[in-house]
Formats: structure tokens, C-alpha cells, sequence
């Protein structure tokens, strides 16, 4: 069983920063690529950030520039650190595992989001 676990959402002035974690649980022989999603209050869900296994990062034009995606492949970890973080930023962040791969074969996978909310 594959569980996505995420942490280090928060509440935070604009302006500051915050590091969100999420950590894939399991059995687990690989993990192709990984992402964050975000989603505000009546909106749909929205790519953020994206990492191949071998680093290869893209961002969405809101994060660039302010949002670091990374990896650690062998604490099967994905991290999003987010500065100078704006009010519009707001909203459940979602960790994304694209084609885990186990004794039965491979999936994807989402985390349970977690709740950032930036105040102005």
C-alpha cells in the first residue's frame, strides 16, 4: 500500500516563507516524476511545480522565480519551498507521484493536500 503523506502547510504573512514536504510511504522500487498542485477556493486545481526523477524542473508562471521544486529519490521525498509568498497563493497544495512503482506494477498517486493561507 502507497501512502502520500504531506506536511508544512500554514498560515503566513505575505512576503514570508514556507517548505512543504511530502513524503511517499511504502514498498516502493521507483518513482518517475512528481508535482505539486495547488488549489483556491472555488477554482480548479492548478499545476505548480513539477520534477522529473532526474531533476528536471518546470514551474507555472506564478511560481517562477519565487517557488523551488526538489527531490530526494532515495527518502522517496518531494519539497516545494515557497518565498516571498503572496495572499493569491493560497489555497490546498497537492503532492502528485506520477507511476510509483511497486510489487504490483505502477500508479499514481495523490497526497491528502495541505492547507496554506497567506494574509496580507
Amino acid at each position: 500500500q502507497v501512502q502520500l503523506v504531506e506536511s508544512g502547510g500554514d498560515l503566513v504573512q505575505a512576503g514570508g516563507s514556507l517548505r512543504l514536504s511530502c513524503a511517499v510511504i511504502g514498498t516502493i522500487f521507483r518513482i518517475n516524476n512528481m508535482a505539486w498542485y495547488r488549489q483556491a477556493p472555488g477554482k480548479q486545481r492548478e499545476l505548480v511545480a513539477t520534477i522529473t526523477r532526474g531533476g528536471s524542473t518546470t514551474y507555472a508562471d506564478s511560481a517562477l522565480g519565487r517557488f523551488t521544486i526538489s527531490r530526494d529519490n532515495a527518502k522517496n521525498t518531494v519539497y516545494l519551498q515557497m518565498n516571498g509568498l503572496k495572499p493569491e497563493d493560497t489555497g490546498v497544495y497537492y503532492c502528485n507521484a506520477e507511476k510509483v512503482w511497486t510489487t504490483r506494477g505502477s500508479s499514481d498517486y495523490w497526497g491528502p493536500g495541505t492547507q496554506v493561507t497567506v494574509s496580507s
